[in-house]
């Protein structure tokens, strides 16, 4: 009998052809924006002299990815000018200044920011950014507090700067990368500010030449790493062990993880012959229902 032979190609094309079925979505596990690329668009708190980048959360094309966060992106006020006034119920923020100096407006009053000054906005209280002589530049990230918890509001504007918060080490990571732990939650006893809600780490973290932070992850968080300094490579979990994704990464450069996806960094020894730094935030997912 004569026998026929036929093609592994042919034996394969159906399930190839599924795998690119235009009917079928699947949500992202991480999102990455280059700042420098993205366009201001018009959000509450933008204003005439206030422009806002939305990285990630509104704004943004992929908005609803984010689970317990509302916002995060940049937000810049010209020379003399000012953001408007906002305020939100049942919404923490944060405010990180990048550059330049100005103040805040918070519950009325207002308070002189500099250059890496970082401070707590808790919810129902109104605030705002003011740009001073040479303007201000700020990361803008928000934090969506669930019903049944119970707020916490600070007597008077809760502010500290970066170079105020030692470096440490952290268990469980190498001890060439170090960490400057500035804000975590109420009940926080390591961090410079405890002041979060559904925020529980706001955190630079400082990798010496050739150093890693090791790719793990968080089963119940979401987190956003913000490359401030230095060049190297940033992980994102992929591949078929969640540890291959590997992206060139320099400054501007932010990601946005969603719970239980690997993350990393690797300094690049050849890139970066001074210590790379990386603003980072994490935040508790809600419970299951």
């Amino acid at each position: 009998m004569k026998k026929i032979w036929v093609p592994l190609l042919l034996l394969c094309a159906t399930p190839a052809a599924s795998q690119t079925d235009p009917h079928r979505t699947v949500d992202p596990t991480f999102l990455h924006r280059f700042v420098p690329n993205v366009k201001p668009v018009t959000v509450p708190i933008s204003s005439p002299t206030a422009h806002y980048k939305a990285l990630f959360g509104e704004g943004d094309a992929n908005a609803k990815l984010l689970r317990t966060m509302s916002r995060f992106g940049e937000l810049t006020v010209d020379p003399n000018g000012k953001s408007s006034l906002v305020s939100y119920p049942r919404e923490e923020h944060m405010f990180v200044i990048l550059d330049g100096e100005g103040t805040v407006s918070y519950g009325g009053k207002t308070f002189p920011v500099k250059k890496e000054d970082f401070l707590y906005l808790p919810p129902t209280v109104e605030f705002g950014l003011n740009g001073g002589a040479k303007g201000v530049k700020a990361a803008f990230m928000g934090f969506k507090i669930p019903e049944a918890m119970p707020l916490t509001i600070p007597d008077t504007l809760k502010i500290s700067n970066i170079a105020d918060v030692p470096l440490v080490n952290v268990g469980g990571h190498p001890l060439d990368t170090l960490y400057r732990l500035m804000m975590g939650d109420t009940k926080s006893t390591r961090d410079k500010l405890s002041t979060g809600h559904v925020m529980i780490s706001l955190f630079v973290m400082e990798f010496a030449p050739g150093a890693t932070n090791f790719p793990h992850h968080h089963e119940t968080q979401e987190e956003i790493y913000l490359m401030l300094d230095g060049k190297g490579e940033m992980v994102a979990g992929s591949g078929m062990d969640g540890i291959e994704g590997k992206f060139p990464a320099k400054p501007g450069d932010a990601y946005y993880y969603r719970a239980n996806t690997t993350v990393g960094f690797y300094n690049d020894k050849a890139l970066s012959p001074k210590p790379a730094r990386i603003l980072a935030v994490r935040s508790n997912m809600p419970p299951p229902k």
